[in-house]
């Protein structure tokens, strides 16, 4: 039955791998985009399947950045449950130079990993898989915070993942990133409701 199930999504072009990461990686964007708690450790899940997966197409980046998100995942899950002050945190807001000053790192950062990688690995466009992993990086410290910044660094990281996961044909992976795109104009929506109620 394993054989029949991996022919099928083969002559699609899909892994049974492939599709699992999405699948369960898009529940989590989507519990993210509604503030619900449970995102984090579904993300925890998709991440496993996912760190595989980048592994086989050698993008080493994206391994690096899902062992980061298994990581973080678990001290956002904390956070969101606990906050500061024993409550539940809350969307805040952060100043325009607290974000700039963390775009300039990330790039930065791109470009030192991205160096590395071009050095020493057999990485596929390591410079442009770097980018995809300190943006997301910066996203998911943001969104760990419940910064409602997190949506535009999301907004970054969709935009360059997609082109990078097509030339990796990883379509439906693209796919679903294209859909995470229009999920961060939700959440973007979304989460400044509920910064409106603070």
């Amino acid at each position: 039955m394993l054989d029949n199930l991996t022919q099928t999504y083969g002559a699609l072009g899909v892994t049974p791998l492939e599709f699992i990461a999405n699948v369960v990686y898009a529940v989590s964007v989507w519990l993210a985009a509604r503030n619900n708690v449970h995102t984090w450790w579904i993300g925890i899940v998709g991440c496993v399947f996912f760190g595989i997966l980048f592994f086989r197409f050698q993008l080493y980046a994206d391994v690096t950045l899902q062992v980061f998100f298994i990581g973080t995942s678990c001290l956002g899950w904390l956070q969101w449950n606990r906050g500061n002050d024993g409550g539940s945190l809350r969307v805040q807001r952060s100043t325009p130079t607290f974000i700039a000053m963390r775009i300039g790192l990330a790039i930065a950062v791109a470009v030192v990993y991205g160096s590395l990688l071009y050095r020493f690995t057999d990485a596929f466009a390591p410079y442009i898989d770097s980018l995809v992993l300190t943006f997301s990086v910066l996203a998911q410290l943001l969104m760990m915070r419940r910064r409602i910044e997190n949506w535009f660094a999301w907004l970054i990281v969709n935009s360059i993942a997609v082109p990078l996961y097509i030339s990796r044909e990883l379509y439906l992976t693209a796919f679903f990133y294209g859909i995470y795109w229009c999920n961060v104009l939700y959440g973007l929506s979304y989460w400044r409701k509920e910064l409106a109620k603070t």
